[in-house]
């Protein structure tokens, strides 16, 4: 990298923490620490909770998601907005009037302190996950283009979030996001405008859709009700749902963020900001990887885009095997260029013929490459077994570091390292607020003072960053980056939110049998996961669905036993 980028690099991470620092030093008492004084105007809520959402995986994965796989993942979003709207109606309210400061309190006032410390420890095991790989994933990028040791950099990602976390708790967090959501959005329109750019002369933005439309990037919606795909219109509605209302509507590192609400009516409207604006980002951040996809449809692109697999390929045994899947890599470029044109040409004198027989070419050619692509990582398999041949993460990241210009690299650098920060940051703040009020407030005898509690939040924050900092170094790739963290959220979600519907609608339904339906529920989607019974994404709703009918089923046996037992 030039000296621009780095100057940029650091300037731009340097100043979120000094700014968090400085804005929120000295918090008086609990509710100014976790809640940030609860005086978050609409606007900050919203892109608070947007960018507690939209971590370093979403800039560094979803557009190597779209480049492989077209804008289909789009689909996972549709169920967001109406879990706004829902979330805004039912769950704000009984959290404002019940002035609590964690989600799960409300659980303890509903059933018993149990339920209530099972629900906290789910979120611990699942977050504290969550939180490692979100400090690993920008870990990955830089130890790629810097040579540095990933252990390191995961060290130093961790270090400069926990510094301006635990100093300043959820109103450092929030204020320092808006400044992370300003850089990101930058630097993606700014990436998406170099892509543009460099594209040929006569290919406009709209037969630039056309040339991923030929390569079915742009398949959106997927009518199917086939349960193993992973993306289709039913489950983003269904499972999508689920999901959101379980993330938004009970995940603290996302409560924590509307709680901090000046008013109801401002977190309502921070919610539904969220909502509406979600969908049309993941779709442009989609967009920017499909036209990635086009630019390497005329620039070269490697057999595999992750530059460690290529070391590890070029140093072994398989060595010259690699070298003539390569070439023949370059041979299909080459054709594929020559289709693209013929397919541009044909676009342009309107021969439907013509487009017809370029596009079955430009199909055919794909075909070859993506079978070609996948000898080329059974080779590296061979060559390496520890290193991960999956290279989707590294095509963004791959294109900014060789094509886009001085300076814009270390913007996009920055982007990426600040979403992680931003993500990582709300959910150190939400562990440590958990650990602090719902486990160590709640089971600690005696009368305690607020500096206290604020200093053991503070404590539990730091401990929570260290323990995620550990994570991310045993951490390894899992098919996808953004797809495993919503896998791990799937496999715990569907429960807590059962969990809470039945604290919200079902009020015949007690405290014990809540907890045994919970545990059963848990084990039995663990289970389930571990076998493939769906797609992880209608985890969410089957975890939901499961945990309610249990905890009926057991409450109707416990008064029936009641009920008999009773002496007539």
């Amino acid at each position: 990298m030039a000296s621009l980028d780095w100057i940029i690099l650091c300037g731009t991470l340097l100043f979120i923490v000094a700014f968090g620092v400085w804005k929120t030093k000295g918090s008086k008492d609990v509710k100014d620490y976790v809640l940030g004084g609860s005086d978050a105007k609409w606007g900050t809520i919203g892109l608070s909770v947007m960018a507690t959402q939209a971590s370093a995986i979403t800039f560094l994965s979803t557009p190597g998601q779209a480049f492989h796989d077209g804008m289909g993942f789009v689909q996972f979003y549709f169920g967001l907005p109406i879990a706004m709207i829902i979330i805004s109606i039912v769950f704000v309210p009984i959290y404002h009037r019940l002035k609590v400061y964690t989600a799960y309190e409300f659980l303890e006032n509903r059933f018993d302190v149990k339920t209530r410390t099972l629900a906290a420890l789910l979120f611990l095991i699942q977050r504290g996950l969550s939180a490692g790989i979100t400090i690993f994933a920008p870990s990955i990028i830089l130890s790629a283009v810097l040579g540095w040791d990933l252990k390191t950099l995961n060290i130093i990602i961790g270090i400069l979030v926990i510094i301006y976390t635990v100093s300043g708790g959820t109103k450092a967090v929030s204020v320092t996001q808006k400044q992370q959501m300003f850089v990101i959005m930058c630097g993606m329109f700014m990436a998406f405008f170099f892509i543009m750019k460099y594209l040929p002369d006569d290919i406009t933005f709209n037969k630039a859709l056309k040339i991923a439309g030929a390569s079915d990037k742009l398949n959106i919606l997927d009518f199917s009700f086939n349960t193993t795909s992973r993306y289709t219109f039913w489950s983003g509605v269904t499972g999508g749902l689920f999901l959101a209302l379980a993330y938004f509507g009970t995940d603290q590192s996302q409560v924590q963020r509307y709680l901090s609400g000046k008013t109801v009516r401002e977190s309502q409207l921070g919610l539904i900001f969220n909502g509406l604006l979600k969908i049309p980002m993941q779709f442009f951040i989609l967009l920017v990887g499909v036209m990635v996809f086009v630019f390497f449809q005329y620039n070269h692109s490697p057999l595999n885009f992750n530059p460690a697999a290529t070391n590890a390929i070029a140093n072994s045994a398989y060595a010259k095997e690699y070298q003539l899947l390569e070439e023949a890599h370059l041979r299909l470029e080459a054709e594929k260029r020559m289709a693209q044109n013929k397919f541009s040409t044909a676009l342009d004198l309107k021969e439907y013929g013509a487009t017809e027989e370029a596009k079955k070419k430009i199909v055919n050619i794909n075909k070859i490459e993506r079978t070609n692509r996948d000898s080329a990582k059974a080779l590296i398999k061979k060559a390496d077994e520890t290193v991960e041949t999956n290279d989707k993460d590294y095509v963004f990241i791959h294109f900014i570091l060789n094509y886009l210009p001085k300076g814009l690299i270390g913007l996009l650098l920055a982007v990426i390292l600040s979403a992680a920060m931003s993500s990582t940051a709300s959910e150190l703040n939400a562990l440590g607020t958990i650990t602090a009020l719902d486990l160590y407030q709640r089971n600690t005898k005696g009368a305690l003072t607020q500096a206290h509690y604020v200093k053991m939040s503070k404590i539990f924050t730091l401990l929570w960053g260290i323990i995620a900092i550990l994570i991310a170094n045993i951490a390894n790739l899992f098919d996808n980056l953004i797809q495993l963290v919503n896998i791990i959220g799937s496999i715990f979600y569907g429960n807590v939110l059962g969990i809470f519907l039945i604290a919200f609608f079902l009020k015949f339904i007690k405290g014990n049998a809540v907890f045994v339906a919970a545990l059963i529920t848990q084990v039995i989607i663990i289970w389930g996961f571990s076998d493939d019974w769906m797609s992880y994404l209608w985890l969410n709703a089957f975890g939901c669905g499961l945990v309610i009918s249990l905890a009926t089923i057991l409450e109707g046996f416990n008064r029936f036993i009641s009920t008999s037992s009773t002496p007539k």
